[in-house]
């Protein structure tokens, strides 16, 4: 308990905060750990959420997906970095080529998951109504899905930002700095600064993507329960639920 009281001391010292020779301010670590975090998002999404929806839209290449993602869980990410930094020299590409094999995964599954979990009557209907396969990936699919396809995302980012820790171990800045140096100068009330900063910034980020996963919801997701409900005592046929839902979408 003393040694967190000292953690916070250290963090709530101005003079941490305040760049100067030989020392680099804890909002400029931040400040790197948040681009190295949003340079290897941008790359994940882009990656991982075009498969995905081909994957959840087929419902082809399913198994290799998994696999795949399992197999690159399982990779030590502190070797694979060292491998990438002796191949290419240290800087941003190794970090960010971690980063986004192991930020695949958890978006990947999201987003395949999401669309799957959307009832096939659905997809059925809007076939019957003329849609074409892209407008029923984007006007029924994803927002049927997009609960699950932000929680892979959140997932994703959270995954992305406690893994940035180890680019200090090779001298690349962010918040793991902290914990890196404090260790080699037996600095322990450093160390506890670096780790709450990390846990800091991670339920902050992750709290401001709950906050907006619950407004940015589209409204046929939410209203998909309502119209599950029994209609002057009777169900509501699932032909006609499902048409009621795709023209909400529209």
């Amino acid at each position: 308990m003393n040694l967190i009281l000292q953690g916070l001391a250290w963090i709530f010292t101005p003079s941490h905060w305040v760049t100067s020779v030989g020392n680099v301010s804890i909002s400029t670590r931040i400040g790197e750990h948040f681009y190295y975090t949003g340079v290897s998002l941008l790359v994940t999404v882009l990656i991982a959420v075009p498969i995905g929806l081909a994957i959840g839209h087929t419902g082809k290449g399913r198994g290799i997906a998994i696999v795949l993602s399992n197999a690159s869980r399982a990779l030590p990410t502190l070797g694979l970095l060292a491998v990438l930094i002796l191949g290419v020299g240290i800087g941003l590409l190794p970090v960010a080529i971690v980063l986004v094999i192991l930020g695949i995964p958890p978006l990947l599954a999201g987003v395949y998951s999401g669309l799957e979990s959307v009832d096939r009557q659905t997809i059925d209907a809007a076939r019957a109504m003329g849609m074409t396969e892209l407008q029923i990936l984007v006007k029924v699919e994803i927002p049927l899905g997009f609960e699950l396809i932000f929680g892979g995302f959140r997932a994703a980012t959270l995954q992305i930002i406690a893994t940035v820790t180890l680019a200090a171990y090779y001298s690349l800045g962010g918040l793991g700095h902290y914990l890196v140096f404090g260790l080699a100068q037996n600095d322990y009330p450093q160390m506890v600064a670096g780790a709450i900063l990390v846990i800091v910034l991670a339920l902050a980020v992750d709290g401001i993507l709950a906050v907006i996963q619950r407004f940015v919801v589209p409204g046929v997701s939410r209203g998909t329960t309502r119209q599950r409900r029994t209609a002057r005592g009777g169900a509501i046929p699932p032909v006609a639920q499902s048409r009621t839902l795709i023209k909400e979408g529209q």
